[in-house]
């Protein structure tokens, strides 16, 4: 059997969105890469989360052919595959339809770092894609998902002071919103993933409820949002017990 761990770590990861009640029935997937073989492991589709085993995983190249698995994988495979050949850090892609941060998917809006919670995580505002075109929807509309997250995470905007803001880095920012549809997530790897769309749905979840007590909430300041993501991210690090 190929990959007889990433497949075990996948299937972890998958089950422990269940756990944290980011899946309802068999909405959501997880999946995971092992960059040296130039292989994919992910969800097969439709498969009850209490049926899921690791040989029931499904294996793919990064283009997304079937090389290993009786099973179809997850409808979102292309979405995947696109996310680890344009993003060549991450090692894990999560998708679910969790709660709150479907709602700021759905009304196309970025959930705010009002935060050190956010800040501690992601630095930054978590962004909403576009939303897709007709001609996207009707053609490869699952590549299409993917290419409208790398384009989103390419794009540079004007700054207040005129100068365009450089294009976001996808470790420093673990997740898209995609408009109208969901979240997509990722990681170092399958637990690293898992473990960002538990917390984006809990900062999701808080923005959304700080926005309803104050609909103009200012975002946490520079200062705070690196004190926050630097202390637990970089070279720098101090929190927990590493070296």
């Amino acid at each position: 059997m190929l990959l007889k761990e990433l497949r075990t770590a996948v299937l972890d990861a998958n089950l422990e969105l269940v756990k944290r009640g980011l899946v309802l029935y068999t909405f959501g997937n997880a999946s995971g890469v092992a960059r040296a073989e130039g292989l994919v492991v992910i969800k097969p589709s439709g498969v009850d989360y209490d049926d899921l085993r690791p040989e029931l995983m499904v294996v793919t190249d990064l283009d997304g052919k079937v090389v290993e698995g009786s099973l179809k994988p997850s409808s979102d495979l292309d979405t995947h595959t696109l996310l680890y050949r344009e993003f060549p850090t991450i090692g894990a892609v999560v998708h679910t339809h969790s709660e709150f941060a479907t709602s700021f998917a759905q009304a196309g809006m970025a959930i705010p770092a009002l935060g050190t919670t956010h800040a501690d995580y992601f630095y930054g505002p978590v962004p909403c894609t576009a939303p897709l075109s007709d001609e996207a929807i009707g053609g490869r509309y699952v590549h299409e998902t993917g290419m409208a997250i790398v384009r989103r995470f390419a794009a540079t905007t004007a700054g207040p002071d005129g100068p365009a803001r450089p294009a976001i880095d996808p470790l420093a920012v673990p997740a898209c919103l995609v408009a109208g549809h969901a979240p997509f997530v990722w990681g170092r790897d399958a637990h690293d993933a898992a473990h960002n769309a538990v917390v984006l749905e809990y900062i999701a979840r808080m923005a959304y409820r700080t926005l309803t007590l104050k609909a103009d909430a200012d975002g946490v300041s520079q200062a705070l949002l690196d004190r926050h993501y630097f202390r637990k991210h970089g070279s720098g690090a101090t929190y927990g017990q590493g070296g």
